[in-house]
């Protein structure tokens, strides 16, 4: 499973950062990106709390 991140959406609050770091992180224009490679086993459950608390519902997994 591979996650996205909407970068137009992004408002930069960080939550997704702070839930699933594996994942996520903040890139130069201080927005949220994911990760290139497939979602860590580990860390699917984090990720998938990371998209579910998105308050503007930019992040997408998709297989």
């Amino acid at each position: 499973m591979k996650a996205s991140v909407d970068q137009e959406g992004c408002i930069s609050c960080e939550l997704c950062t702070s839930i699933c770091p594996a994942v996520f992180s903040m890139n130069d224009d201080n927005k949220a990106e994911a990760i290139e490679e497939d979602i860590p086993e580990e860390n699917l459950q984090e990720a998938e709390d990371a998209r579910d608390a998105c308050p503007v519902s930019v992040i997408d997994l998709e297989e």
